[in-house]
């Protein structure tokens, strides 16, 4: 007997649409490796289509009393939390992930900065007016851009579509937004709820595969383009972005360095930095998965860590007991064994490195150690449940260690010296430097990085002024 896939559709101008040509492609549940689900295949009819809502939502939309832009997202808010457990739901099937954490780490964070953003919306001022020339006063306006073509990855699906949408909202843009292809579920429903009580066309999603990506950057309608994927997608979207001068904001890889000095207390940090490298099996940019400790207390932390990850357990949504699911695809699962597969002779294994079982795409929590620097699997983002650990001499070494790779998103140092901590926030080129701790994110603070990491901010006001633009006006004041 065969069972019926759902059909999950794009939401376009404030309908629910098939793709044009009726295409399709199959999403698979990464827990059981089985298909759930169809969504659409999107094309260039498609996009059109959405972009022209977008473009002609915009002007309404855009000329709202910012007042009126904050009820709107607070609705959207307040919607989420109570079908909460629908949103769950289509997560969970979309990422494999546990669903008691889905609910408490990924629920009240979305809501919050959906809220944190509908206050933003009535903060678009510019400077106070001035007289810089004699008989002239210039004024500053902060203006949305306009239609926002916007990629979301497979990694966290609701809540980096929240990053996307919420600000670009709030300042008055209009939004075509693009799940991944193996995790639409979620963002489906969340046109749903959003298209319930914003204007039609105001927010549209696509359905489709990278060339779907490419042909919402290229379009001619959007004002910006906006990414949050690998290093390669984000050039190959700068670059398409280039031919028109669209806006780019690109959120990209991670290799973030945990700096462990010989005075951070091993238990606590070993279990902080187990926690924050394999949760969601990895797949996040600012996971703790390249630890640099320093030589005295090496061994010890290892042999600490290697029990941490031994003790950690993967496995199915419905189980409370464990910290992260499987890995989002079977491309995935194919990338991380692919590394462990590679390592070099002089690399020693001291937990894990092998796939959990043979159902879904599950790995097993891992810490690799006697790494060198220029080695694969320190210089490239894993994505995946493993945490790399070298040994560090002195101070000038573990900074050298810490900034030698392409990527610049977010790293930590673990010490009880405060200047020490102080003299490597500062050393240390990453978008973010956490101490004593590693990876909580709020919403009044930024979240990007430099380098291969991209450019442009999420969360805070500084990822709501990116969703604006400047214009200076001036006016004569003689009579």
């Amino acid at each position: 007997m065969t069972t019926e896939l759902r059909r999950l559709r794009n939401y376009i101008n404030g309908e629910f649409r098939d793709a044009a040509d009726g295409r399709t492609t199959e999403v698979i549940n990464p827990a059981t490796g089985e298909a759930y689900a169809v969504a659409p295949l999107s094309g260039q009819a498609d996009v059109d289509a959405a972009m022209k809502a977008a473009a002609d939502a915009f002007p309404a939309w855009r000329d709202l009393v910012p007042a009126e832009r904050q009820k709107a997202l607070l609705k959207i808010a307040d919607a989420f939390e109570e079908r909460a457990e629908e949103l769950i739901a289509a997560e969970v099937e979309n990422t494999g992930k546990p669903i008691g954490l889905t609910r408490s780490e990924e629920i009240p964070p979305m809501v919050d900065q959906i809220r944190f953003f509908a206050g933003a919306a009535r903060m678009l001022e510019g400077r106070a007016a001035g007289e810089y020339m004699e008989g002239l006063t210039s004024i500053i306006r902060r203006e949305p851009i306009g239609v926002c073509a916007q990629v979301a990855p497979w990694n966290y699906p609701m809540m980096m579509g929240v990053w996307k949408f919420a600000p670009a909202l709030a300042a008055g843009n209009t939004v075509v937004l693009k799940p991944s292809d193996t995790t639409p579920a979620s963002t489906v429903l969340m046109a749903e709820i959003i298209g319930s009580i914003v204007p039609p066309g105001v927010f549209n999603v696509i359905c489709g595969d990278r060339d779907t990506g490419r042909v919402m950057v290229e379009h001619r309608t959007p004002a910006m383009a906006s990414i949050t994927g690998s290093v390669r997608a984000g050039m190959q979207v700068a670059e398409s972005a280039s031919k028109d001068l669209k806006r780019v904001h690109l959120e990209l890889g991670g290799k973030a360095p945990v700096v462990v000095f010989e005075d951070t207390d091993i238990a606590k940090a070993v279990e902080d930095i187990s926690v924050a490298g394999f949760f969601n099996a990895g797949q996040d940019c600012t996971a703790a998965t390249r630890v640099l400790v320093h030589e005295s207390i090496h061994d010890e932390f290892v042999t600490a860590l290697a029990k941490a990850a031994a003790d950690t357990k993967t496995g199915q949504p419905d189980d409370e007991d464990v910290l992260y699911g499987p890995l989002n695809n079977a491309n995935q699962l194919k990338q991380v064994t692919g590394f462990i597969d590679r390592l070099p002779a002089h690399a020693k294994v001291e937990a894990g490195g092998q796939r959990v079982g043979e159902k879904g795409y599950f790995f097993a929590p891992t810490v690799v150690s006697g790494l060198k620097q220029d080695d694969e699997i320190i210089q490239n983002e894993v994505f995946g449940p493993v945490i790399t650990v070298q040994s560090f001499t002195d101070e000038a070494q573990a900074i050298s260690y810490a900034n030698g790779v392409d990527y610049a998103l977010a790293s930590s140092v673990w010490t009880k010296d405060h200047a020490r901590a102080m003299r490597l926030s500062k050393a240390l080129d990453f978008g973010c430097v956490w101490i004593n701790t590693h990876i909580p994110l709020v919403a009044e603070m930024p979240h990007g990085g430099f380098k291969k990491s991209g450019y442009g901010k999420d969360l805070s006001a500084y990822g709501f002024d990116d969703y604006t633009r400047i214009k200076h006006v001036m006016t004569s004041i003689e009579g």
